[in-house]
């Protein structure tokens, strides 16, 4: 009777002991997956040896909120701080352009366009000066009567807008290769420079802010791409190749696929194309 009683003694302080691990180890869940990427006309081939990176966030909306937080000036700002004329900047304000040399630029300027902005004035002068347009106006008035005599310059220089305003309405086609003349004022190229170095600085931090704030675990898959993980607390989940590539002939695949993981359960999943997305034709940073 006492050696029961001392067994079953025993058997209860070892349930006491075990009873925390195994409630533990039934409060977690485990994540196993395999992953594959497919080219064109070809098989599925696994995913050797790369890291994929278990995330609380998803890793496009951890890169928007990195990118919301490096804000890039609006358009209109990024006008006002120009080194153009007023009426340059007004003007670009008022169209939905900013590339001034492209050869479509013609159909969307109007003589009052070309008359009024400085710059388009110029160009347009430049465009058809030195004889390569028939019949373009050439001024009269000289710089030195600026000063000298003030009255004469002023009325031959309007003498001659005039006649050039006159010369532009007759002739449209003399706006034709403008966009040729704007390059030294053309705003485009600063814009897209400001905009790449906007992305490469996502490209740069996105990965960071995943890896030290929203990481709860990572794993490297084997040589027949499986992955298995355990220990995780149950909750959501993505799995996420942050911004690396894994690629196969002609595509470069990224993942960021979410995933529940329940208590005291192995969740799986394939990563294949169908889930993934393709780097060649999105621009994830």
């Amino acid at each position: 009777m006492r050696k029961k009683l001392k067994a079953s003694l025993w058997a209860a302080l070892l349930l006491l002991c075990c009873a925390p691990a195994l409630r533990a180890q039934n409060s977690t869940g485990a994540l196993e997956f395999n992953a594959r990427v497919t080219a064109t006309a070809a098989r599925p081939e696994p995913v050797r040896q790369f890291t994929f990176y278990i995330l609380t966030k998803s890793y496009a909306d951890i890169a928007k909120e990195v990118e919301e937080k490096d804000v890039l000036p609006t358009r209109d700002a990024f006008i006002d701080e120009l080194a153009i004329s007023p009426e340059l900047k007004t003007w670009l304000k008022a169209h939905d352009i900013l590339d001034l040399t492209n050869p479509d630029l013609d159909k969307a300027l109007t003589p009052d366009d070309i008359m009024h902005v400085p710059e388009f004035l110029l160009a347009y002068q430049h465009s058809n000066s030195g004889g390569a347009t028939h019949g373009f106006p050439q001024p009269k008035f000289n710089e030195a009567d600026k000063t000298a005599h003030p009255e004469k310059y002023e009325k031959q220089r309007q003498d001659y807008l005039a006649a050039l305003r006159k010369f532009l309405q007759l002739h449209p086609e003399s706006v034709s290769g403008i966009e040729l003349e704007l390059e030294g004022v053309n705003p485009n190229r600063k814009w897209t420079q400001l905009q790449s170095a906007h992305r490469k600085r996502v490209q740069r931090l996105a990965p960071e802010v995943a890896q030290t704030r929203y990481l709860a675990a990572k794993v490297d898959t084997d040589l027949d791409g499986h992955a298995n993980l355990s220990g995780l607390p149950p909750g959501n989940y993505w799995i996420s190749s942050l911004n690396l590539d894994t690629n196969s002939g002609d595509v470069r695949l990224r993942w960021d696929v979410p995933v529940t993981i329940q208590p005291g359960q192995t969740t799986r999943l394939e990563l294949t194309n169908l889930n993934a997305t393709d780097a060649l034709t999105a621009s994830n940073p």
